[in-house]
């Protein structure tokens, strides 16, 4: 397993995510940010940030396949949230445990969060990008 987390004694310990990834691997594969759009093109959950994350999970999984990886050797993820507000954050978590159980995985590699003022669609009102490490 190319990709080791860890919550270094002295920082908090977060429940979502850990602090650290230390990555071992010799191939990196960078996801771009993925909106809540289906194969089709289609916005998945207007105005529903829950089933957006959720899709853009969905979508980061399609990706790592692709590359031959899987959310086990995710070492970050960033989120970009439009207008992010702490009241957004049960709506965010519950995306990830939606996404997490259809997946079959407990994704917790080091996240950013980054609150910004508009996506490439108005309807979007999340974007998740990866860095994922394999041997």
């Amino acid at each position: 397993m190319p990709i080791t987390l860890v919550n270094p004694a002295g920082l908090p310990k977060i429940d979502v995510y850990s602090q650290v990834s230390i990555a071992t691997g010799s191939k990196l594969i960078y996801i771009a940010g993925q909106v809540a759009w289906n194969a089709e093109g289609t916005t998945i959950g207007k105005a529903d940030l829950a089933t957006q994350v959720e899709q853009c999970y969905l979508n980061i999984a399609t990706a790592l396949t692709e590359a031959g990886a899987s959310f086990t050797d995710v070492a970050k993820l960033t989120f970009y949230v439009v207008d992010w507000t702490p009241d957004k954050m049960p709506a965010l978590l519950e995306g990830v445990s939606r996404a997490s159980a259809k997946l079959g995985v407990t994704p917790t590699p080091p996240t950013t969060l980054l609150g910004v003022a508009a996506l490439d669609v108005p309807d979007h009102l999340v974007e998740i990008e990866a860095t994922a490490v394999l041997d």
